[in-house]
């Protein structure tokens, strides 16, 4: 049931808030009784957004976060583009040029730009205005190979294998090392492979990718065989970025969490068992393919968000793989394969 909307709400600010994690999140708050104010720049469009146009608690406006005439901190609080200044108690920050095929097509210089600078120049927006907490969207691609199989922790030696887990761990470092005693307390979510239905969908993320392929092809062609990676739904996201807007600061400030769940480990050949059972007649090839991508290959701990959070995901991949399915099935998405659906224009698999 959605929550009434007051002048006394939490207000929340999620940059990159028309994108995959951000239009569903966007839904999750506003029905929680949060106000939320979506920075975006449109880059894959905001029909993700109509649904909550007419709602109370919802904003937008169209910026780049990287234009200093467009986010400002100002004596009401932020502003965004043309909307007034208004005090914001949290900023989600979302906005990036999201994985390796994507970094790698804009170049090093614009990645940056968007995924370091953009950061550093947020935050300093949200410290400036008396925001409260600062929720960092990173990876985990930045722990790159795992040489002896062991889960890796937030601990663990990062060994960045793409330009996207650079900007990613310089951002982590900025926020990390430069912040201290500041008021926006920043928390640090690294994501495991994101999957499942958002209001802006995605085609290249890899469970995804691989039903869609199944349905339409019949037939998956499979590289890096056996690498093993770690998944959660887009919706358990939303929940564990909730859980850290509510939680006490003492618990969250200046904390990393790996997000996701023990049971969502995977190696790429088990995904594919996922996909045959659920799509049948789906035919498999293997290939042998090498290239100076994102090579990831490993299984991650995620008891700290569960002693620290509570946090306990709902979905498992085999959720995820029926529900695209069924989605796709029904017709609801009619032109699934448009380069629309993908943050970069190839995707190795």
């Amino acid at each position: 049931m959605t929550q009434p909307v007051h002048d006394a709400a939490p207000h929340v600010l999620i940059t990159g808030g028309a994108g995959y994690i951000g239009s569903l999140l966007t839904g999750v708050l506003l029905n929680a009784g949060w106000r939320v104010t979506v920075a975006d720049d449109l880059l894959f469009g905001g029909q993700s957004l109509l649904g909550y146009w007419q709602h109370p608690g919802f904003r937008f406006a169209k910026v780049d976060v990287c234009d200093p005439g467009q986010l400002q901190a100002e004596e009401g609080g932020i502003r965004v583009g043309n909307l007034p200044a208004t005090p914001v108690d949290a900023v989600v920050h979302l906005a990036a040029i999201v994985g390796f095929p994507a970094c790698q097509m804009v170049g090093s210089q614009v990645a940056w730009r968007y995924n370091y600078e953009g950061t550093r120049r947020v935050y300093a927006v949200a410290e400036a205005a008396g925001t409260s907490r600062f929720l960092f969207a990173s990876t985990y691609s930045n722990y790159g190979l795992s040489p002896d199989g062991a889960p890796v922790t937030e601990e663990s030696p990062l060994n960045p294998q793409s330009l996207y887990a650079e900007t990613k761990i310089a951002s982590e470092q900025f926020l990390l090392n430069e912040t201290a005693g500041a008021r926006a307390a920043p928390v640090l979510y690294r994501f495991a492979t994101l999957f499942g239905v958002s209001p802006r969908m995605r085609f290249d993320l890899i469970v995804n990718q691989f039903v869609l392929e199944a349905l339409t092809k019949r037939r998956l062609v499979i590289y890096q065989r056996g690498y093993a990676r770690s998944f959660v739904h887009v919706r358990d996201v939303a929940d564990a970025i909730m859980l850290a807007l509510a939680a006490p600061r003492e618990v969250v400030d200046h904390q990393i969490f790996n997000v996701g769940s023990d049971e969502g480990n995977y190696t790429k050949d088990e995904i594919v068992a996922l996909v045959q059972r659920y799509v049948e007649g789906t035919r498999v090839e293997h290939k042998d393919l090498t290239f100076g991508g994102d090579m990831r290959d490993i299984r991650v701990s995620f008891a700290k968000i569960r002693r620290a959070l509570g946090y306990t995901p709902r979905l498992s991949v085999e959720d995820g793989v029926r529900e695209v399915r069924d989605v796709l099935e029904a017709g609801v998405i009619k032109d699934a394969l448009d380069s629309q659906y993908r943050n970069a224009q190839f995707i190795v698999q």
